[in-house]
């Protein structure tokens, strides 16, 4: 099986490039042909483009967010449709979902918040392809050298991390060997339709505060206030402050197990604890 991977070069693209050994990387400046060409013999197509998520939210870079994701993926689909590719996995994130609801891939009110409206877009382009589409829906990605997790590292080993504000907001997470593991799932079962990759265990950030401290063996005194987090990143600082439960029911209805359904046993693993 040849797969074609497009956006690459970030924490989960290059996790993907190492489990998968036959494939193709598509570039953001290929040009339409040079995309064709490069989804000769290609089986299944993987996107994650979409340029980082956590910085400040400017007029420009909104444009930028948007760009990255929906438009990268409308070129991608028109390619995809003129090639033989046969199956294909967009991405998009729970932050689709209202605050303080519980929600599985049911749940189909949105907010009209930004991210939310991104998503949303981001979804509706993909499901243009003409061929069996899934759309998976991120957790927050964790993993020793990459995502969240290695920024969090430095300040909890420092013995500064806190929780966000009151600590109460759902948090949704998986593990980034789960996350491959997903991958691989849906392409062997060729399963269609739209998946929220997460565990099956949200956490508050206050028990993800806590536990992270205890497998690095560090105190977690020192609270951050959410307004800290408005003047460094303001409008984005929701990201981090929004409070979205999420659970996978359609991955598991489907059979998937997760190797690391615990936060305790994501981080224990992920740290070599």
């Amino acid at each position: 099986m040849k797969i074609a991977l497009n956006g690459a070069n970030g924490f989960v693209g290059t996790k993907l490039r190492q489990a998968f050994d036959n494939h193709v990387v598509l570039e953001r400046n290929d040009t339409q042909e040079e995309m064709l060409k490069k989804l000769q013999d290609v089986d299944v197509v993987i996107n994650l483009a979409g340029a980082p998520i956590i910085k400040k939210w400017t007029k420009e870079y909104k444009k930028t967010l948007y760009s990255s994701r929906i438009v990268t993926t409308k070129n991608l689909v028109n390619a995809i449709n003129q090639s033989s590719v046969k199956y294909f996995i967009s991405t998009s994130a729970v932050g689709i979902y209202p605050n303080n609801v519980p929600c599985n891939e049911s749940c189909d009110t949105y907010p009209k918040d930004f991210l939310s409206t991104l998503a949303q877009s981001w979804e509706s382009e993909a499901k243009n392809a003409n061929v069996p589409t899934a759309i998976l829906r991120f957790g927050i990605v964790l993993g020793s050298d990459g995502g969240a997790l290695k920024q969090m590292l430095t300040p909890f080993k420092l013995g500064v991390g806190g929780i966000i504000g009151d600590g109460k907001m759902k948090m949704s997470w998986i593990d980034i060997s789960d996350l491959i593991n997903i991958y691989q799932f849906l392409m062997d079962k060729r399963l269609i339709g739209t998946f929220n990759a997460s565990s099956p265990n949200p956490v508050t950030n206050y028990e993800f505060t806590k536990t992270l401290g205890k497998v690095l063996h560090r105190p977690t005194m020192l609270p951050l206030p959410e307004f800290v987090l408005k003047l460094v990143f303001g409008e984005a600082s929701s990201v981090l402050t929004d409070s979205k439960e999420v659970y996978p029911k359609e991955l598991e209805n489907a059979g998937f197990k997760f190797s690391y359904p615990t936060l305790q046993e994501s981080l224990e693993h992920l740290l070599d604890f």
